[in-house]
């Protein structure tokens, strides 16, 4: 709250980008495989950055990586990926570019063994949302037991670039943690 006792947003959420972002998109539960599988290749682009970065080019890599269809990107030649490191609207990583083929060929191993992505990420939270009650930054963790469990899972999946704090910022955006501080207008105590 601010001095005047009204609710404001996260103190992370100053810009216009990431104000919409705050207001719309992060913390709200998201179970859709396709929206899950996009989520986690571009927190994958986000080690060592941050968010904003790969904010600001999230058009461009749906964009180059066919709005991140698990079939289309997991059929991207070493060619198409090379091609990729020389656009300047994505991040040139090799083992990052290259990770999100291999996390589209993971997804659809797992699916094809009957496992749906969204059960799965899911399971860690046992399908319920975690709600916290964080009044500041320096309340959230980086990474909890469930993001470790995660992460660990997502790697004998086949997955890469899924750390634990990769996880939990995962976590946090698809809603399923909800850490709005809870002076904000959106977290679920205020709504």
């Amino acid at each position: 709250m601010n001095a005047s006792g009204t609710l404001q947003s996260c103190a992370w959420a100053k810009g216009d980008l990431y104000q919409a972002y705050h207001d719309n998109e992060w913390g709200v539960e998201c179970r859709n495989d396709k929206k899950l599988f996009e989520k986690l290749c571009l927190e994958g682009q986000q080690a060592g950055l941050s968010w904003i970065t790969i904010l600001k080019k999230r058009a461009h890599y749906r964009k180059r990586f066919h709005k991140f269809d698990p079939v289309k990107v997991a059929a991207m030649t070493d060619a198409d990926l090379e091609d990729c490191l020389l656009d300047t609207g994505i991040i040139r990583n090799r083992l990052k570019v290259y990770a999100i083929r291999h996390n589209a060929q993971a997804f659809l191993a797992m699916k094809d063994s009957g496992i749906k992505l969204s059960q799965f990420l899911w399971a860690f939270v046992n399908d319920e949302v975690i709600i916290n009650q964080y009044a500041d930054m320096s309340q959230i963790p980086t990474q909890t037991p469930a993001s470790e469990a995660m992460s660990k899972s997502l790697k004998k999946q086949g997955f890469k670039f899924i750390g634990p704090t990769i996880c939990y910022a995962f976590m946090q955006s698809m809603g399923l943690v909800n850490d709005h501080f809870t002076t904000c207008p959106r977290h679920p105590n205020n709504l």
